[in-house]
């Protein structure tokens, strides 16, 4: 199994950029565009603030790839 998520749909619905993004968060654009990528799972202090940041339930934003 793996983490997948759903940043990249939630953050272009908001209208935010990956730059904004990085500046809100603290951490870099390179970050945020491998998360989005699925090549870097976020920290579980990260994830929790990118579900405050957005405002929505961990479900919509990862999920558990079953193979």
């Amino acid at each position: 199994m793996r983490v997948i998520n759903h940043i990249r749909e939630i953050r272009l619905q908001k209208d935010i950029s990956q730059v904004k993004m990085a500046e809100d968060l603290q951490i870099t654009r390179q970050t945020i565009n491998a998360i989005e990528k699925n090549k870097y799972n976020p920290s579980l202090e990260l994830a929790l603030k990118l579900i405050d940041y957005f405002d929505v339930p961990i479900e919509e934003l990862f999920y558990l790839e079953k193979r």
